[in-house]
């Protein structure tokens, strides 16, 4: 069974509804869910939050958080989770911010770096990922893997 078939199955399981608030990966996370049967069941609403100011309008990122730390932080990841938890009325939100490539990419933040945060019930977690430079798309599709394997682990402990 694929991994998103499982997450589905997860989330029917303990009556969790998810959202997901993306930025480098554009709605690959949702796209991802809404190829599985019964992904009504468990998805409401998502955001595609790409720019500065729809992470702070739509999942209530702080401006303050963006400065400080960067768009691409586990702290921005943190708030886009919890954000798009109480926008939507979910149990479970994750947000994703990163630097997908070619370029955009720094010495502390380098292309391949993302960040993910993971609310669940209102407990969030943060993690950074380096993919390396292996690709924009690849990236992206990475990251996907990562969320859905990290959905499923935290899941299970919830």
């Amino acid at each position: 069974m694929a991994l998103e078939e499982q997450v589905v199955d997860r989330l029917i399981e303990k009556n969790f509804h998810i959202s997901f608030a993306e930025s480098c990966t554009g709605g690959m996370c949702c796209g991802t869910i809404v190829n599985v049967t019964n992904a009504s069941k468990v998805l409401d609403v998502s955001f595609v939050t790409y720019a500065n100011e729809a992470k702070m309008k739509f999942l209530g990122v702080n401006a303050d958080t963006i400065l400080s730390h960067g768009v691409v932080s586990e702290e921005v990841a943190y708030e886009m989770a919890k954000g798009v938890c109480k926008t939507a009325g979910s149990e479970v939100g994750v947000g994703i911010t990163g630097v997908a490539g070619p370029g955009g990419g720094t010495a502390k933040k380098p292309v391949g770096m993302v960040c993910f945060g993971f609310c669940i019930n209102g407990q969030t977690v943060t993690y950074t990922k380096q993919f390396g430079e292996i690709g924009r798309n690849q990236v992206r599709k990475s990251s996907v893997e990562y969320v859905l394997q990290t959905l499923l682990e935290l899941l299970d402990e919830a």
